[in-house]
């Protein structure tokens, strides 16, 4: 949760840093529109003199006269004035177009930021419950394996003393066999001397 905040102050900084980098440009279109209104003014009444920033208005004491030669030398300066005026301004709106156009290309961003941040944010939550469920499975499924493994242990260890008794049953009955066979063999060999004893007594009779 921390990035997404990360993001978001790192987009507010860099906000800050554009406005002020361009503070000098506001600056120089208010003094624009200043000198733009005082020209504008001045033409309206082209009696007097347009001042300058730093320069006082010159008192007239030489009547109607010097005043028409005062605003016949003016009028050149002040068209001049004008026409850098409107070449400013001109350079200033264009400026102001561009920094519209930045602000809106970067406030659309932000805004598409906004959205990426909470869709990932419900994409992120999403995911913590999804991993929940998953390790809780993966915990019951480790459970039920380490029982099966005890089961198959048990098993091992029964089939083993099952093949140990199978193995003594074996080797028992292998004994009771040749034991028995032993007997046989004896009895046979007895029967056969009384056989021969009663034939060889039947012979002398």
């Amino acid at each position: 949760m921390a990035h997404w905040k990360e993001e978001y102050s790192a987009a507010l900084a860099a906000r800050d840093r554009r406005e002020k980098a361009n503070i000098a440009i506001y600056d120089a279109y208010t003094q624009l529109a200043d000198r733009t209104g005082r020209i504008a003014a001045a033409a309206s009444n082209p009696q007097s003199p347009v001042p300058t920033e730093g320069q006082q208005v010159p008192t007239d004491t030489s009547g109607s006269r010097s005043s028409k030669q005062t605003s016949g030398a003016q009028d050149p300066s002040l068209h001049e004035t004008l026409l850098a005026t409107r070449a400013d301004l001109s350079e200033a709106q264009r400026s102001r177009s561009e920094l519209q156009g930045r602000l809106a290309r970067v406030t659309a961003e932000l805004e598409k930021l906004r959205k990426r941040n909470t869709h990932d944010s419900r994409r992120i939550h999403a995911y913590g419950g999804e991993v929940a469920h998953l390790q809780l499975r993966l915990k019951d499924r480790d459970e039920e394996l380490r029982g099966k493994a005890k089961l198959l242990d048990d098993f091992q260890d029964e089939l083993a003393s099952l093949n140990l008794q199978l193995n003594m049953a074996e080797e028992r009955t292998s004994r009771l066999e040749r034991e028995n066979q032993e007997l046989v063999d004896r009895w046979m060999a007895r029967m056969g001397r009384e056989a021969e004893a009663m034939n060889a007594a039947s012979q002398f009779s």
